[in-house]
């Protein structure tokens, strides 16, 4: 597993965005630069949840915005590193519809949200045995 460095200002547009979209999911792309044992995550992008139905506990994205992701990442001299999402009065651990959708090169960052505040921010990973495993994260404040 590599070590997260989040940009504190893309930490911010992850946090201020689960809070935002409260009581609801909310859903977004990191981009940034990796090494050999870190991410350097140094942009979070808002995404709309396309879910149909109850966005509360529950997010989708749309195919035509990963493309656009993906488009970004190449235009921009970036690597897209992974999804951040929220978990409304839930933990910031993966759930099983999580692991369902998740694909192995990405962190998936959560951020618990509690009475419409951040409370925790956790990354995972898939492993060699497709099960999610922390990542630590550096400068981090919530």
């Amino acid at each position: 597993m590599k070590i997260l460095n989040i940009d504190q200002q893309a930490l911010n547009v992850m946090q201020k965005h689960a809070e935002a979209t409260y009581p609801n999911e909310c859903v977004g792309f990191f981009y940034g630069k990796e090494d050999d044992r870190t991410r350097y995550i140094e942009l979070a992008v808002e995404v709309p949840n396309s879910k149909e139905g109850d966005q509360r506990r529950r997010f989708e994205v749309d195919p035509h915005d990963y493309m656009k992701a993906e488009r970004y990442a190449l235009e921009n001299n970036t690597t897209l590193l992974g999804v951040y999402h929220s978990h409304p009065e839930h933990p910031a651990i993966p759930s099983e519809h999580d692991l369902k959708v998740a694909q192995p090169f990405f962190s998936y960052i959560i951020v618990s949200v509690k009475g419409g505040k951040s409370v925790k921010t956790r990354s995972w990973q898939l492993n060699e045995q497709n099960v999610f495993a922390e990542e630590e994260i550096l400068q981090l404040q919530a």
